[in-house]
């Protein structure tokens, strides 16, 4: 299911491709099922068959992810060349982060669990077929969103939901990577007592207090779709999507998520959702760094925290041919 957003009227002009430019490729070795270098070989094969200059700076996965990004805006730069991410959300979050407002081009080889923001603008998750679209790609404005300083590119969150992320990598790292092995991480975790945040949120000129466990901003409309929470035409108008809650029980947090994975999580009563282009959350003088998750990492993040959409998009390359694009 791709999804066009369109670029705001005081973004920088896209870039224009040419057709020769070299790809600078941060590969993320921790990344995804593969094993040895069955994703190396594969980029490796299809750049080198259609006579394509290319890069790959390999790491395994944290602090060294952010130089690796920097190493590959750099070279870009120098050579008016392509960054691109080759990893799951984590990868394409710090990439990113790097490239927003450079005015490189961007592309991504998705290889994590979900998947959501490739598979939202129809970038198929096999490597082959994703390093191929490359060659004949057209450049895509896209949306993210921003917390803090920082960009997110699916989701940024506090409370319980970072939480439920820990446990899972932890799960992940024990069990192996599936889907079977998060939910059972996620009811794990939802057995546990969770304290509440006291919050103030200022948004759209309202102000909301509430007590509640977690807070989840959105960015992507499939993943929200797949929750059920239809909030694409929020998306759509350049804005994030806020999910919370009133405190809530054990099983009222079972509930929920059962709802979210029947697609129903909308109708639950004791959802709060809700558009915004800025959101500032407040958690009280003494709260001065909060935990948070963005596309799957954590972080700490000075209080207050400030959700926003940023002017600037960022230039995504994406199958040029609709029949190329995975479907969702």
């Amino acid at each position: 299911m791709p999804h066009t957003r369109s670029a705001a009227s005081d973004s920088p002009p896209l870039p224009v491709l040419r057709g020769d430019e070299t790809f600078y490729i941060v590969l993320n070795t921790g990344s995804g099922k593969h094993q040895g270098n069955e994703v190396q070989d594969s980029i490796s094969a299809v750049l080198t068959a259609a006579g394509r200059q290319f890069e790959l700076i390999e790491v395994d996965g944290g602090a060294k992810l952010e130089s690796a990004a920097r190493k590959a805006v750099e070279l870009a730069r120098k050579n008016r060349g392509v960054v691109v991410a080759a990893g799951g959300d984590g990868t394409l979050n710090a990439v990113s982060n790097e490239v927003l407002g450079t005015g490189l081009p961007f592309a991504i080889l998705p290889q994590g669990t979900f998947n959501y923001f490739g598979r939202t603008y129809g970038i198929s998750q096999d490597t082959e077929t994703a390093t191929r679209c490359l060659l004949d790609a057209v450049i895509e404005p896209v949306q993210v969103g921003k917390l803090n300083d920082r960009v997110f590119l699916v989701n940024a969150s506090l409370g319980l939901y970072p939480t439920l992320l820990e446990d899972r990598e932890a799960y992940k790292q024990r069990y192996g990577r599936s889907r079977w092995v998060a939910l059972w991480s996620a009811l794990v975790t939802l057995f546990r007592a969770h304290r509440q945040l006291s919050v103030t949120l200022d948004f759209e000129g309202n102000t909301r207090r509430l007590r509640t466990q977690t807070i989840v901003v959105g960015n992507n409309a499939l993943q929200l779709e797949h929750i059920g929470v239809h909030k694409e035409v929020e998306l759509q108008r350049d804005h994030l999507v806020a999910m919370t809650a009133k405190p809530l029980s054990t099983l009222a947090l079972y509930g929920l998520v059962a709802r979210g994975l029947l697609s129903r999580m909308g109708e639950a009563e004791n959802l709060i959702s809700f558009g915004f282009k800025k959101m500032t959350v407040r958690m009280g003088p003494a709260r001065r760094r909060i935990k948070v998750a963005m596309d799957g990492e954590i972080f700490w993040l000075r209080a207050p925290l400030e959700f926003c959409v940023p002017d600037t998009r960022l230039p995504l390359l994406v199958p040029r041919d609709d029949s190329q694009r995975e479907r969702a």
